[in-house]
């Protein structure tokens, strides 16, 4: 069956670009489009999209109120967020992810890293562009993360907590395989064993857990 997409942009142009990338995949399908985020909430109540690619400046209700309406903290059978925006709205990116977005991207990035993007995230997996991640370190680190390291409070061995500030860091599970020599099946035990005991729905979360926690050096 096709992975359903929901698109929300303000921009008739991107989203006409976006749905016409999208329809020409045999395993995916746009299902809707719309200007605001209001309607983006209407519209995936009503149709149901197995992914929604999010922008983030909208009128009525821009797309972290959105997010938040469809996939926040409490909200019964949530749908699937994927924001996109560019790097000059970059103050909301730790904003969506707390909203309750499953991945992150750049509205620069080609074609081929939007349609995995949407496959990741229909997957039930989550994309955190490294860039992305590397960028709220350096632009956020001091707002939110507090000054002592609480890590001794977190359930995690030694190891999982090493793959956790890898993770947090913006690193793929390839660079986290290479760079504590293990393969890339271990890391995904460890990211698994991870999300497990922290009760956390995928890696964003990981990465905002680490943040609040202190935990990223």
């Amino acid at each position: 069956m096709s992975i359903k997409v929901l698109v929300a942009d303000d921009q008739a142009l991107i989203r006409a670009g976006f749905t016409t990338i999208i329809d020409a995949q045999p395993d995916l399908e746009a299902v809707g489009e719309c200007g605001d985020g209001r309607a983006a909430v209407d519209l995936a109540r009503r149709l149901r999209p197995d992914v929604v690619v999010m922008d983030v400046r909208m009128p009525v209700l821009d797309g972290i109120g959105a997010t938040r309406e469809l996939a926040g903290a409490g909200v019964p059978d949530p749908v699937k967020v994927l924001v996109v925006t560019t790097f000059n709205l970059d103050e909301y990116v730790y904003e969506a992810l707390r909203a309750g977005a499953s991945g992150f991207l750049l509205k620069d990035a080609p074609p081929a890293q939007l349609l995995q993007g949407i496959r990741t995230v229909a997957g039930g997996a989550a994309l955190l562009a490294p860039e992305v991640t590397r960028q709220l370190v350096g632009r956020y680190a001091t707002r939110i993360r507090p000054a002592e390291d609480r890590s001794a409070g977190v359930p995690l061995t030694p190891r999982e907590l090493e793959v956790l500030r890898l993770i947090a860091d913006g690193m793929s599970n390839a660079e986290i395989a290479a760079t504590l020599v293990i393969s890339q099946e271990t890391v995904k035990t460890y990211v698994s064993r991870i999300l497990t005991k922290l009760d956390l729905r995928d890696r964003v979360q990981a990465v905002v857990y680490a943040y609040r926690r202190g935990i990223v050096a």
